[in-house]
């Protein structure tokens, strides 16, 4: 396929949740030139939060399977039927999915695979042992791999002993137009019409984010200063994140209310933004919250917060992964510091341009047709 030529493109997922990449997508997915693509969703399940702000010119197949290894045959069939110019996996989980379906299908067409973190993000379980190997006899067989950063293409190359040559970086289009619309949105939440600082942290509620570090965090800062703090996301780790903020006496001063399509309005007005995963691909929350003017902390995970914060402790501060009283330190200081608040606020929005839709779909664009 030539850039001059309409393609038809397959989008697959698992589901259309709430995470990153699920949102990666949707945005692709809505921003694509219809002049050179014709686009389509494949979904295991045909399940997810984001279902509802599909572009109605974008069909779903779903191929109603239990989990993304039983999803091959459907797929197949699938492929088989319609004959895509490009089969796209957006998921790290349907990658392999991906390969072996074309292989059943004996399909002809491109085959581009999204890697979105690193290989062993998490515990290193045996399920997981397995899918990398998996991974290294099938990654080899698509036609082009893409990083969402630097250290994802690293960790690829290390791992599966890919060339580098058949990885890309591509970051994600995390800032669309339509960002300050909503982050100028009214927030409801009664903590934001208070003077109190807000804390705000934003993700699933899993381990890999380690909000339990975050909780600890905040509970060294609430010692020393009146503050709250706001966790947006829903997941399998709230009950044990509740106990824990009633463990530590702070429970008064945090909520989870759940996820919010719209997190861009709580971002432009908390006081401080923390990340405080353990391991991420490229966190496109914190991207976010330094386009909404947020001064920001993160972890110095692998990978994706050193290639977005790019000036430590100008337009953010990197702290060392799961150190509770380094964070801490870095929140005091902001708290104490309005000036400093605001110029990091400043740098970060500055920085954070390089991830705007706009520039990103170029290069999606590119690795789509072949160009790249």
């Amino acid at each position: 396929m030539t850039g001059q030529n309409t393609g038809k493109v397959f989008f697959l997922r698992p589901t259309l949740g709430q995470g990153g990449a699920d949102r990666v997508t949707l945005t692709l997915l809505q921003h694509l030139n219809r002049q050179k693509f014709d686009l389509s969703l494949v979904l295991t399940k045909k399940d997810g939060v984001l279902i509802d702000d599909l572009p109605a010119d974008v069909p779903v197949f779903a191929l109603n399977s239990k989990n993304v290894l039983t999803a091959c045959w459907p797929l197949s069939r699938l492929l088989r039927q319609h004959q895509p110019d490009v089969l796209f996996s957006t998921s790290s989980g349907t990658n392999v999915t991906a390969v072996w379906s074309s292989q059943l299908a004996r399909y002809a067409g491109r085959i581009l695979l999204s890697e979105r973190n690193v290989l062993f993000h998490g515990q290193k379980t045996r399920r997981r042992q397995l899918m990398t190997t998996f991974k290294r006899f099938t990654y080899e067989r698509a036609d082009l791999v893409t990083a969402v950063s630097q250290g994802v293409k690293d960790d690829l190359i290390a791992r599966l002993h890919l060339p580098p040559d058949k990885i890309q970086v591509v970051y994600n289009p995390i800032l669309t137009s339509d960002l300050p619309a909503l982050a100028d949105e009214s927030v409801d939440h009664p903590w934001f019409a208070e003077s109190t600082p807000i804390i705000l942290g934003v993700g699933r509620l899993v381990p890999e984010k380690d909000f339990a570090t975050l909780l600890h965090t905040f509970a060294l800062v609430r010692a020393q200063r009146p503050c709250r703090l706001l966790i947006l996301g829903e997941g399998n780790g709230r009950a044990e994140l509740i106990q824990l903020a009633q463990t530590l006496g702070i429970a008064p001063d945090v909520d989870l209310p759940g996820f919010d399509k719209n997190p861009f309005k709580y971002m432009a007005r908390c006081t401080v933004f923390v990340l405080s995963s353990r391991f991420e691909g490229l966190p496109g929350v914190l991207i976010q919250a330094m386009a909404c003017g947020a001064p920001v902390i993160a972890t110095d995970c692998p990978s994706g917060p050193a290639e977005i914060i790019t000036a430590d402790g100008q337009d953010g501060f990197l702290t060392p992964v799961g150190n509770a009283q380094t964070i801490a330190e870095k929140i005091l200081f902001l708290l104490d510091n309005p000036e400093k608040r605001e110029a990091m606020g400043r740098h970060g929005r500055e920085s954070a341009e390089r991830f705007r839709a706009e520039t990103v779909l170029a290069r999606y664009v590119a690795a789509i047709e072949g160009t790249i």
